[in-house]
């Protein structure tokens, strides 16, 4: 395996569907597990829950949990959770979570993250169709896994 020649730990809940990672970005109580949680009730997988350690590798960016949490989450009101997880997948999308968003957004953002752009959108969390919208953001703005067209 080659190694990683950049890295950064993302305050970020991270999601896998269909192979691909989804960093759910925000503060402390935003709803990243949240969401996350939703996503996984969809078929998604964990990959890491709070903060999530992104590695840059021949270009690509993976995520992958900080030891201590791996194949944990927090479920307020239950506590910290064992689930079914991921060890570690290509990063394709990022999404910001804010209260309020833009109806209909101006031009396509990008973050660098270890040194690669990834697209981002904003999202609210709470909203009832934000898994829907996460899953199309990541079918039609994210980064395509490495090997596919």
């Amino acid at each position: 395996m080659a190694r990683a020649l950049s890295s950064e730990t993302l305050h970020a809940t991270s999601i896998a569907i269909g192979g691909r990672a989804v960093l759910l970005c925000g503060p402390s109580g935003s709803g990243k597990s949240d969401l996350g949680l939703r996503l996984i009730d969809r078929g998604a997988l964990l990959v890491s829950d709070d903060y999530t350690l992104v590695k840059r590798v021949d270009g690509h960016l993976s995520a992958t949990a900080p030891t201590t949490i791996t194949g944990k989450i927090e479920v307020r009101g239950l506590g910290i959770i064992d689930l079914p997880h991921v060890a570690e997948a290509p990063v394709a999308l990022i999404a910001d979570l804010f209260d309020k968003v833009d109806r209909m957004p101006l031009e396509p953002l990008y973050r660098a993250v270890a040194g690669v752009n990834v697209p981002v959108i904003k999202i609210a969390p709470f909203e009832t169709s934000a898994p829907i919208k996460v899953e199309l953001a990541l079918r039609t703005l994210g980064l395509k896994a490495q090997g596919q067209a």
